[in-house]
C-alpha cells in the first residue's frame, strides 16, 4: 500500500498555511524566518511530488535552487537580527525600522 500525491498535496498545503499563519501572526523575527522556511519546504515538497507524478526531473532540480536561496535568507536574516539582537535584548518585527539609513 503506497501514499498517493494527494496526501504528499494536502501535507503540503498544511505546512504552508502554517507557515503563514505564523509569518501574520508573530512578531518574533526568529519565529518568522523559522515560518518562511516551512513555507519554502511545502513548495519544496510540491515541486518533488508533481516532480514524481509527471515523470519529470524539472521539479527535482527546481527544488536545489529553492534550497540555495532559502540558505541565502538564512545567513542575510540572521546577520540583521544578530546585529539587532547585539545592540537590544530582545527584537521583534517592529524593530527592523530602526536599520534605516
Amino acid at each position: 500500500m503506497s501514499i498517493g500525491p494527494a496526501w504528499y498535496l494536502s501535507l503540503a498545503a498544511v505546512l504552508f498555511s502554517l507557515g503563514a499563519i505564523g509569518v501574520l501572526i508573530r512578531r518574533n523575527v526568529l519565529v518568522m524566518f523559522m515560518c518562511i522556511e516551512l513555507m519554502l519546504n511545502a513548495a519544496n515538497l510540491t515541486f518533488v511530488t508533481f516532480s514524481r507524478m509527471l515523470g519529470d526531473i524539472g521539479g527535482q532540480s527546481l527544488v536545489f535552487f529553492v534550497l540555495v536561496v532559502a540558505a541565502a535568507e538564512v545567513v542575510v536574516g540572521l546577520g540583521v537580527v544578530v546585529a539587532i539582537f547585539r545592540r537590544r535584548a530582545n527584537t521583534t518585527a517592529d524593530d527592523l525600522h530602526g536599520m534605516k539609513g
